[in-house]
């Protein structure tokens, strides 16, 4: 004859008659959400600080007196690039053209000593994509502060 002995487990699951509501609380689907968070969390912080840097300006700041002219791409609403510095500045340029002149004048500003400060200037009627695009261009030229210009907003009284 065999005698089986059941020792008392709350935690085992067993058929008992339960008919109060349980006071347990399943944290098992917890953790596997948060585990999945701190995946997600730990493979997109690294993409995060990747791209271009921009220092944008104080709406209220005051204005700095350059210690020499700034570099500033103008991009129109047909998405068209000027340089401020080029011997024609009315003139359309194209991204090649773009680089290349300011990538020879922040090389003449090294040798000198100076620092050239580069600004993006873009109508607010512009794809985005269009004004990014400059500022890669500016950034493969050799710029490593890029800031955008802005208007001041007007005060209304």
């Amino acid at each position: 004859m065999v005698v089986e002995i059941m020792l008392h487990n709350p935690y085992q699951f067993s058929p008992q008659k339960h008919k109060g509501p349980m006071s347990e609380i399943n944290v098992v689907p917890y953790i596997d959400v948060m585990l999945v968070l701190l995946v997600i969390f730990m493979v997109t912080t690294p993409l995060l600080s990747q791209g271009i840097k921009v220092n944008l300006p104080q709406a209220q700041a005051q204005t700095i007196a350059p210690a020499q002219e700034p570099i500033i791409v103008s991009v129109d609403e047909k998405g068209l690039y000027y340089l401020n510095t080029a011997p024609h500045p009315e003139t359309a340029l194209d991204a090649h053209q773009l680089s290349l002149a300011v990538s020879e004048q922040l090389r003449s500003a090294e040798q000198k000593k100076l620092p050239r400060q580069v600004f993006v200037k873009g109508d607010k009627k512009v794809d985005y994509g269009t004004v990014v695009t400059a500022m890669v261009l500016l950034q493969q030229a050799g710029a490593t502060n890029i800031g955008l210009l802005t208007e001041s907003p007007t005060k209304v009284v």
